[in-house]
């Protein structure tokens, strides 16, 4: 292994334990996986439920998150007003809040007593322990994710492009359609990756805004963590499926930084 230039040998030890850290309890898992018994265990009602409910939630709420992520980050990374920091950091709270406490939270408001729950309530209206709720509660998670990692791009040097369109006529609209968008879609395309995964593990805030209810609200990780005591077996080859995915979605993020 090489270092790079002026970085000393000794920081090889503390970066092999730091990687360990996060690549031992992996192993650990990989090698407790059953994996003459995977198919079975991973084709039940209950573990097919659970993920076409994961994939189905995790893929509507991605694409709100694409919807509205995208022209947050853009104004977060272009605009300058007051209370800006403020605002970017509200917007980032659920990435450092604890999931149970961002699942109250959404109570507080869409509950059936909530901010606005009550009067959407009294319209026929309750999101509450429904598959929109699982929906709501992986955006509040996964939206900050993408946010972050779209800001970034945002503030890379593209500016001198758009000078240059809106130099030749093109208004702020056509600019960010012809030109900033386009710039930074590899970037929209990983942040998209990292929300979905994001969603597609959820917990905290689903179990308590949602409830586990099989084919309604009981996502991939609510369903491991049942079958933890019924059948462990069962909760390793669901674990599995999940870090394979958020892998993939790992992977086509630092792949697509590396070739930058």
């Amino acid at each position: 292994m090489s270092l790079a230039a002026g970085l000393p040998r000794w920081l090889l030890i503390p970066a092999a334990l730091g990687a360990a850290i996060v690549l031992v309890p992996i192993a650990g898992l990989l090698g407790r996986v059953p994996w003459a018994r995977l198919p079975e265990l991973l084709t039940t009602e209950a573990s097919l439920d659970a993920l076409v409910l994961s994939v189905g939630t995790a893929g509507v709420s991605t694409l709100l998150c694409l919807l509205l992520g995208v022209p947050l980050a853009l104004v977060l990374a272009r605009s300058a007003f007051r209370g800006l920091a403020l605002l970017r950091a509200i917007v980032l709270l659920p990435l450092v809040l604890p999931p149970v406490v961002g699942g109250l939270a959404l109570l507080a408001a869409f509950g059936r007593n909530g901010l606005l729950g009550e009067t959407l309530e009294l319209a026929g209206i309750r999101l509450a322990f429904t598959s929109v709720a699982v929906v709501l509660a992986q955006v509040f998670v996964s939206l900050p994710f993408l946010v972050l990692s779209l800001e970034g791009a945002l503030r890379l040097g593209h500016r001198r492009y758009e000078q240059v369109a809106a130099s030749l006529g093109a208004s702020p609209s056509v600019t960010l359609r012809r030109v900033t968008l386009p710039l930074v879609l590899p970037a929209v395309g990983a942040a998209a990756v990292l929300a979905f995964a994001r969603a597609l593990g959820e917990f905290g805030a689903t179990l308590t805004f949602a409830g586990s209810y099989q084919g309604t609200t009981r996502t991939l990780p609510l369903e491991i963590y049942l079958q933890r005591e019924v059948d462990p077996d069962a909760a390793i080859a669901l674990s599995l499926l999940l870090v394979v995915v958020a892998v993939a979605g790992v992977l086509l993020t630092t792949v697509r930084r590396a070739s930058r």
